[in-house]
């Protein structure tokens, strides 16, 4: 069951100026001292809206050089670093307590019209939402659905391949594309790690913080078309490596007509508790 709620998610957007270059924004609240490095994703989407007019992000790359504590207040530091007619750019930090938990570069365009110069890889055969099995995952707190059969928790070896469907069913989102963007950004940031671990025999996600350490240390999504996230999105990843500590992941999200509408990378850390 999800241990956080979408007004949860939703309020810790609601980023508020507090001088020229400077934000705050709440944290979710939750019964765990460590944020999701998802909450900070939304966040810089949030914050890239905030600070451009007429511009959607394409494009958040992020860091995650130390932990962020859900009880300490967060301080946003936005650089507009450059805003022309049709491009933006702009650098993001959250720290606490004057120490970055978190780096971002936003890059931000003018949604143009579709035109003949397109195309994209086929959206990969996941069968219908409906038939896909039920899943709660904890810090998504929305409707999940799993395809394909592969369970995150089984330490049992499997092919490094996780896909589900998603949905806000609760309510609708409204037309703003940051809010979608933001949510879908938080998403992405949930089951890499599990994927990684997926072909690893003898342990799996459910071993994070007893058994073995695991943090996110980058993070990047790329928005290609528009979509709405209270209509069925697939997503999908896989993991072409783990070495040396750090596993690497990458998925695709599709909209329910299969057009491929963002993609993601993700490299984490990972070893046994007793390293250090």
């Amino acid at each position: 069951m999800a241990v956080i709620t979408l007004d949860d998610l939703l309020g810790c957007l609601e980023v508020q100026p507090v001088r020229p270059g400077v934000w705050t924004a709440p944290n979710i609240e939750m019964d765990y001292p460590r944020i999701f490095g998802g909450q900070l994703l939304a966040q810089a989407v949030a914050l890239g809206a905030a600070t451009t007019e007429g511009k959607v992000v394409k494009s958040l790359s992020c860091l995650f050089p130390r932990e962020g504590s859900t009880s300490d207040p967060l301080e946003f530091e936005v650089e507009e670093t450059q805003t022309g007619r049709t491009f933006a750019l702009r650098r993001v930090r959250a720290s606490q307590h004057g120490k970055t938990i978190f780096a971002a570069l936003l890059s931000m365009h003018v949604l143009e019209q579709a035109s003949a110069l397109e195309h994209q890889e086929p959206a990969p055969d996941a069968g219908r939402p409906d038939e896909a099995a039920a899943t709660d995952m904890s810090m998504i707190p929305w409707t999940t659905r799993v395809t394909g059969g592969a369970d995150l928790r089984d330490p049992a070896p499997a092919p490094p391949r996780y896909a589900f469907w998603t949905r806000v069913e609760d309510r609708p989102l409204g037309d703003d594309p940051a809010v979608h963007q933001a949510l879908l950004a938080h998403a992405t940031d949930l089951t890499i790690v599990g994927t990684v671990l997926l072909p690893v025999d003898g342990v799996s996600q459910a071993d994070s913080y007893h058994t073995l350490h695991t943090a996110v240390t980058s993070h990047t999504v790329w928005f290609h078309r528009p979509f709405r996230l209270d209509e069925w999105c697939l997503i999908v990843q896989h993991s072409p490596t783990l070495a040396r500590a750090r596993g690497f992941g990458q998925g695709h999200a599709f909209d329910a007509g299969g057009a491929l509408v963002a993609s993601f990378a993700q490299e984490c850390m990972i070893r046994p508790i007793n390293q250090g």
